[in-house]
């Protein structure tokens, strides 16, 4: 079985096109495909027994057929049928749809915390659980077209990347600056609003490594198109050595300073 699995291609940005949904790498995401095509199913057979039903009445139901009208008013057990059976079906589409919606909403206790936060036209990103260290935060812009590099995808590569670990709780927490955004990856089954003055918590726990790729989901002015989101997410021993690197980052001007300070006392 080596094979399969070697060789296999996960979708996790959009292609040219694109019919189905993206493969889903988050229980939510998962939950949201298969909740899609269980209602897919039902609508499907709802569809067909509807246009039997038109078909029927259609041939049968016509002067030449039947010259003789039907004297049929009612039926109280044909009523009562066509009553249960609707309702039927709408608690087969209530059972799973109130799990994924719970599920959705269900925060455990996140081991990291990742403030994002819209403008016009670019993300924001706060990594504040390593305050004790190091401020690490970075804005994020759409890469243009004269920039990128060979093989990228055009209109969804960013210069700074979000870098998140895998197989681990993780919260994000949502808001705007100017209007109202929508941060938006449907490989994850993200798509949560960013609205000025609110701040909106979502829990999220990635199964895999991959690049994730999304957009801006609300019409929030003319640059609207141009606010791609990208999400790597890494393994927990890589997304450690990266904070690492990301803090020492952030230290060198307070190191550079103090090598100053140091320098104009000796003198």
């Amino acid at each position: 079985m080596s094979f399969l699995t070697t060789n296999l291609i996960l979708c996790d940005a959009p292609i040219a096109m694109q019919i189905g949904m993206q493969d889903p790498a988050t229980p939510i995401a998962e939950g949201i495909l298969m909740f899609h095509n269980h209602l897919f199913s039902l609508m499907l057979g709802i569809g067909f027994f509807v246009f039997y039903l038109l078909f029927r009445c259609i041939m049968l139901f016509n002067e030449s057929t039947h010259p003789i009208a039907s004297k049929l008013l009612h039926n109280s057990t044909l009523e009562i049928i066509w009553t249960l059976i609707p309702a039927f079906i709408l608690i087969l589409i209530a059972i799973p749809s109130f799990s994924l919606l719970y599920a959705a909403d269900e925060l455990v206790d996140p081991f990291t915390t990742i403030k994002v936060i819209g403008h016009q036209w670019y993300w924001s990103y706060e990594l504040n659980d390593y305050m004790d260290f190091a401020s690490i935060n970075f804005d994020s812009y759409m890469l243009p077209e004269n920039e990128l590099p060979f093989g990228f995808f055009r209109n969804l590569e960013v210069d700074n990347r979000l870098v998140v670990p895998i197989e681990t709780r993780i919260r994000f927490l949502i808001t705007s600056l100017d209007v109202i955004h929508c941060w938006a990856l449907p490989s994850l089954g993200i798509k949560a609003d960013a609205t000025p003055g609110r701040l909106l918590q979502v829990p999220c726990f990635i199964k895999r490594s991959s690049v994730f790729y999304g957009q801006c989901s609300e019409i929030c002015g003319i640059n609207h198109a141009f606010m791609p989101i990208v999400v790597v997410g890494l393994n927990p021993f890589e997304y450690f050595l990266y904070i690492i690197g990301k803090i020492e980052l952030s230290l060198e001007p307070t190191w550079a300073a103090l090598s100053q300070t140091e320098a104009s006392t000796k003198n």
